[in-house]
C-alpha cells in the first residue's frame, strides 16, 4: 500500500452536508427572479468554483445579477446568513479529523468555496483547530477541476503532490487531484451522484468517511 505525508480534504460535500444548502440557496435565488433552475445547470457547477459557476449562470438567468460577481456576492450573502443549524458535518468527518490531527499527520482544506464561507462552516463546526490550514481556489489562477488549489496546499503543507492523499466527493474535484499527481479517495456526495460515476477516472472509490477511516485505522496509509 503507498504511504502518504499529507492530507488535503474538499470541504462542501466531501466534509460538510452542504451541497443540498447550497442547491437551496440557489433555487431561492433563481425563482425569485422568475426561472427554473435546471437540472443540466446545477450539474456544471458541482465542485466548481463559485465565481466561476456564477458566470455560467449569468449566462443561463441573465437577471440574476449585471455581474458575475454580483450573482457570486448574492449567493455568498444568502449562505452565511442561513441558521447555524443548517450547517452540519457529512458522517464520519468529525471522526476522522479528529483521528486525523491526533497523529499529527499534515493536513489541510482545499476548496471551491470562498475563504469567508470556509471559515464560517469549518468555525461553526467546531474544527477550527483540527484543520489550521484552509486554503480557498478564490486565490489561485484556476478553479477546479484545474489542479491549481491541490498545488498551492501541497506547497503550503511542504509536502510533494506525489505524497499527498486528497479526498473528494465531486468529479471536478476528483480530476483537480488526479492533475496535480496526488492519489485521490473519492467519496461520493449520493445527494447529487453516485458511486459508479466515478469509475471511468478513479480507482479508489468509497462508500462513506467511516468506510476511509477504518482504511487508515487498519495502518499503512502514512508515513
Amino acid at each position: 500500500m503507498k504511504k502518504f505525508d499529507a492530507i488535503i480534504f474538499d470541504m462542501d460535500g466531501l466534509l460538510v452536508d452542504s451541497e443540498p444548502v447550497w442547491h437551496e440557496v440557489e433555487v431561492e435565488l433563481i425563482e425569485a427572479h422568475g426561472y427554473r433552475y435546471s437540472a443540466e445547470v446545477r450539474e456544471m457547477g458541482i465542485g466548481m468554483r463559485v465565481d466561476e459557476f456564477a458566470a455560467i449562470l449569468q449566462r443561463y438567468y441573465p437577471k440574476l445579477g449585471q455581474t458575475p460577481a454580483a450573482i457570486e456576492e448574492a449567493i455568498t450573502a444568502r449562505m452565511l446568513a442561513l441558521p447555524a443549524a443548517r450547517i452540519q458535518p457529512l458522517p464520519g468527518a468529525d471522526a476522522l479529523l479528529r483521528y486525523i490531527a491526533g497523529r499529527g499527520i499534515p493536513r489541510a482544506i482545499a476548496s471551491s468555496s470562498s475563504q469567508a464561507i470556509i471559515e464560517h462552516f469549518v468555525h461553526l463546526l467546531g474544527w477550527a483547530e483540527l484543520i489550521p490550514q484552509r486554503y480557498s481556489a478564490e486565490f489561485v489562477p484556476r478553479g477546479k477541476p484545474a489542479p491549481d488549489i491541490y498545488l498551492r496546499a501541497a506547497a503550503r503543507l511542504g509536502c510533494p503532490p506525489a505524497r499527498c492523499l486528497a479526498l473528494e466527493d465531486s468529479r471536478f474535484g476528483t480530476l483537480a487531484a488526479l492533475a496535480a499527481g496526488m492519489t485521490c479517495y473519492t467519496v461520493p456526495d449520493t445527494s447529487h451522484t453516485a458511486l459508479a460515476d466515478f469509475a471511468d477516472i478513479n480507482q479508489h472509490i468509497y462508500s462513506s468517511l467511516h468506510e476511509v477511516l477504518a482504511e487508515f485505522k487498519a495502518g499503512g496509509s502514512f508515513a
